[in-house]
């Protein structure tokens, strides 16, 4: 970033530069505040919605209570989106590196096993109590 200051008879020539704290700086503070912001947000559509039950309530409306997931289908949703994001980023570092033709990109694939195999143990998970209610 070049600024020049140009006073009555000749001129000033100023410098700044740009050094990596900004950038740093930055990043600490997109680390920190995008899932505070997250948190906040998702506080306060709960606050909403339960301050719009109580008044609900309070007129005497009839509000119907959303039924609670069962552990099977809590552990069978966990795996579909674990799996799914797993494969996804595969595929997708796949993909740049067959773009880019830079084979080392493949290395980032790798990441992808990880909630890959949670996502099927959440399946196992899903599988085996499915089992254990039939059994009962």
């Amino acid at each position: 970033m070049r600024a020049q200051h140009a006073d009555g008879e000749g001129g000033c020539e100023k410098e700044w530069t740009m050094d990596g704290n900004m950038i740093g700086l930055v990043a600490v503070v997109l680390t920190c505040g995008i899932p505070l912001a997250l948190i906040y947000a998702f506080y306060r559509v709960r606050k909403l919605r339960t301050e719009e039950r109580l008044a609900a309530i309070a007129r005497g409306a009839d509000i119907p209570m959303e039924p609670e997931l069962s552990q099977f289908a809590r552990s069978r949703r966990a795996g579909i989106l674990l799996v799914t994001g797993g494969l996804g980023l595969m595929i997708m570092f796949t993909v740049i590196a067959r773009v880019t033709s830079e084979p080392e990109t493949l290395v980032a694939a790798a990441f992808g096993i990880l909630p890959l195999a949670v996502g099927i143990g959440y399946f196992l998970d899903a599988a085996l109590i499915r089992r254990d209610l039939k059994t009962s």
